[in-house]
């Protein structure tokens, strides 16, 4: 079994030991794992204060990790969505269909009392499995 960590280039520097993705190559597949993501640019800044803003973020974010992992978001099977206000979730939902439109992922969407960093309203981690 061969491991490897995704980090994009552009990305906060990792503090701690977790990878932003990590590629698994199983068999003739690889399963891509993308740690849960915030709203949170490069220096550390939350990109915005609304949820929606925070949500278009953090998926372009995901896809940034699936695309250097040689995955998409059309390749997802697993997504769980952690929001700090279950109220959002009308605003969060339009985005998510739009970038799962042909994945349809299962997912799992619950509400939480913060994230790790004040400020992110929503994070996002996804699971991936693309055919080599």
């Amino acid at each position: 079994m061969n491991k490897e960590q995704i980090t994009p280039k552009d990305f906060t520097k990792i503090i701690g030991a977790y990878s932003h993705g990590m590629k698994v190559d199983v068999g003739d597949s690889s399963f891509i794992f993308v740690t849960g993501q915030i709203a949170m640019d490069k220096d550390g800044n939350i990109v915005s204060e609304k949820v929606e803003e925070q949500t278009e973020f953090i998926f372009q974010n995901i896809e940034k990790i699936l695309k250097e992992a040689g995955s998409s978001l059309d390749d997802v099977v697993k997504a769980q969505i952690f929001v700090t206000d279950m109220n959002d979730f009308s605003k969060i939902s339009p985005i998510r269909n739009k970038y799962f439109a042909k994945s349809k992922p299962v997912s799992t969407l619950v509400e939480i009392n913060k994230t790790v960093k004040d400020g992110c309203k929503v994070e996002i981690e996804v699971i991936a499995i693309k055919k080599k």
